[in-house]
Parts: structure tokens; C-alpha cells; sequence
């Protein structure tokens, strides 16, 4: 993993420098994830840190929304130092927007008036990993000129077949962003997240429309591989058409066409 750009260095795709960004929003759904949901708090505990140890660095308010869940996420979300939200919603949508919701009022009300251009929002997912420098990577993305930053994902090598490993590496440059948007590394500004009508209450996909959305404004899409962050590479996952399927069923036949 390589280290975050420099905040304002340069601009963003012949972009002009962004508003600065001045907080942060973490939002990150939880159903049932007992078994990975302290890899992801520990990760980002480190971010949360890098970030806010950086000269010029931004607040941030990390928020796990519980969906649901019937293991003991519960009782680990509760031994972090982060905010948690339950409900009952079993749509990772509605349960996103729920964080936004929670998180953006939680850092009014602790720094006072922020501008939406000035709250970034951040999301990854329970089974995932950030790096230490997920947040400063996208605030800085932010500041260059970006609206929304889509991030790359890379399955844990440990949960994927032979043939699985080998068709991921012929088929993804590392390096290289894609551009295939995952909610496991998506960031944008609030104002922007606000335009797009916010996360979708739908079972899954909801990031895919969010970002659509965000387009159709006129928002400055950025494609970053700077700060991937691992997810489970699982192959029955939350939802029916989700990151599990396309590595179950799409990933070979991608490497063989």
C-alpha cells in the first residue's frame, strides 16, 4: 500500500483544487459479521489516527450500523470507540443512509456549522480492511478537485481457489484503479451526496445508483487505486448479486475471454 497524495498538491484531472475538507463521516453497515468486524475496526482505528495526526488533518466520526444482526457484532461493535447505530432495516441501503444521517448530525453538533462541501463522506464495509491511510488518501483526492473518489477492492487471496488467484491476477493490474465502484471504498462530499437523493434504501447495489447519481449532477468522478482495501473474498455473501457472486461466478470467465 502506498502512501496518501499531498493535501492541495496538485488538482485532480485538470480540475481546480476542491473546498477543503474539513470532517470526516465513516459510515460502515454491519449484518452478522462476528468474524471479520474487528479486523475492520482495528483498521480503522488506524485510519481514523493517521488521520487526524496529519498536519491540517480532519475530525472524524466513524459510525457502524448494525442491521439486523443476530451474532455478536453487537457486542464487539460496542468495545470500539466508535458510535453505533441499530437497526432493523436488512437493506444495506437504508442502512448507510442511516449512518450518513447519523454521522453528518453528530459532527454538527460536536464542531458546529459545516459546510456540506466541507464534510467528506466515507464508506466501506464490515468484512473489509482499510489501510492506515484510507481516509487522508481520499480527503486528499477531496481537496485536489474530487466530488467522489471510487476505490479499489482486492479479495482475501486466503478465501479464493487456485484458479480464483490466478484469474484476479491476470485480470487486475495492481496499481491501476478500474473504476468499479464498491461500497467497501466509496467517498464523497456531502453536498454532492445530498444532490444524488443519498444511498438508495435497496437490498444491494445502492452504491452503483449512488454514484450514477452523482454523475448525472456534473460531480468529478476520481478512480483511485492509492488506498485498496481488502474485503472478504467469500463466495456466498450478504445479497444475491453482490462482490460474492461476481467472484463465484464472473471471475473466471473474465481471466479466460
Amino acid at each position: 500500500m502506498t502512501g496518501a497524495p499531498a493535501h492541495g498538491a496538485r488538482s485532480v484531472e485538470g480540475h481546480e483544487p476542491g473546498t477543503q475538507i474539513r470532517a470526516v463521516c465513516v459510515v460502515v453497515p454491519v449484518h452478522d459479521e462476528e468474524a471479520l468486524l474487528g479486523r475492520c475496526i482495528a483498521g480503522l482505528r488506524h485510519a481514523v489516527h493517521h488521520e487526524q495526526a496529519r498536519v491540517g488533518g480532519a475530525p472524524v466520526e466513524v459510525v457502524l450500523v448494525l442491521d439486523g444482526c443476530t451474532d455478536a457484532s453487537a457486542s464487539i461493535a460496542r468495545l470500539s470507540p466508535f458510535r453505533v447505530v441499530e437497526v432493523s432495516e436488512r437493506r444495506v441501503g437504508a442502512a448507510r443512509a442511516t449512518g450518513v444521517e447519523v454521522g453528518l448530525e453528530a459532527l454538527r453538533e460536536i464542531y458546529g456549522p459545516l459546510s456540506d462541501q466541507a464534510i467528506w463522506i466515507a464508506s466501506t464495509d464490515a468484512d473489509s480492511l482499510v489501510p492506515a491511510h484510507w481516509v487522508s488518501s481520499q480527503a486528499g483526492l477531496a481537496d485536489q478537485g474530487a466530488d467522489v473518489v471510487v476505490g479499489t477492492v482486492r479479495p482475501d487471496p486466503a478465501d479464493l481457489t487456485h484458479r480464483q488467484r490466478a484469474a484476479w491476477q491476470a485480470t487486475h493490474v495492481p496499481g491501476r484503479a478500474n473504476g468499479h465502484v464498491h461500497g467497501a471504498n466509496l467517498g464523497m462530499r456531502a453536498d454532492v451526496y445530498a444532490a444524488a437523493g443519498g444511498y438508495p434504501p435497496v437490498e444491494e447495489h445502492e452504491d452503483v445508483a449512488l454514484v450514477a447519481r452523482a454523475r448525472a449532477t456534473g460531480a468529478t468522478v476520481v478512480a483511485s487505486d492509492d488506498a485498496w482495501v481488502l474485503t472478504s473474498g467469500r463466495q456466498q455473501g450478504r445479497t444475491p448479486g453482490g462482490y460474492a457472486r461476481y467472484l463465484r461466478e464472473d471471475l473466471v470467465g473474465e481471466a479466460s475471454a
